[in-house]
């Protein structure tokens, strides 16, 4: 399998999770990101010793107000804390986003096909051994003939219910 068709069918595998994940970091931007830079702004322009306080006070205060917030963010008010954040937490989210990109590969071509399933085979191949009519069911519309020369053991897992 070629490195481009296992990009190309992990990309449809996680479409939904990406925009998901996308919803998601606009979320995050405006509830905690913008609030964290407003609110450190206004505990740097403090005396060191009132600087945790103010933090933290304001930093409660902003969550609960994220529009005002992210407003007061975006207009400049916050001396470039704001830009400052929102690339380290884009960077962060972007390496979270990318793990789950690369497990969302497949890890063979056969990813995602039923095992034992007739599906593998193409064009009836699988009729050159099996038949498609008559001998001990296997799958359907997949029979082992009983006229077939040569080993024709099966094994058969699970249960047989008798009452």
């Amino acid at each position: 399998m070629k490195f481009t068709e296992k990009i190309s069918r992990a990309i449809k595998k996680i479409k939904g999770k990406l925009i998901v994940s996308l919803i998601l970091w606009l979320i995050l931007i405006i509830v905690f990101v913008a609030p964290f830079s407003v609110s450190l702004n206004e505990a740097l322009s403090q005396t060191e010793k009132d600087r945790w306080e103010v933090l933290f006070t304001s930093l409660g205060t902003y969550i609960v107000q994220p529009l005002q917030a992210t407003g007061q963010a975006i207009s400049g008010q916050t001396n470039g804390y704001f830009w400052a954040t929102l690339w380290r937490f884009t960077l962060v989210y972007l390496a979270a986003v990318s793990i789950g990109i690369i497990k969302a590969f497949p890890k063979h071509e056969f990813d995602g096909i039923e095992n034992g399933s007739s599906d593998w085979c193409t064009n009836g191949e699988q009729y050159s051994v099996l038949s498609n009519k008559e001998g001990i069911i296997l799958a359907e519309k997949n029979y082992l003939p009983v006229d077939k020369r040569g080993n024709v053991n099966v094994l058969v897992v699970g249960r047989f219910w008798i009452w």
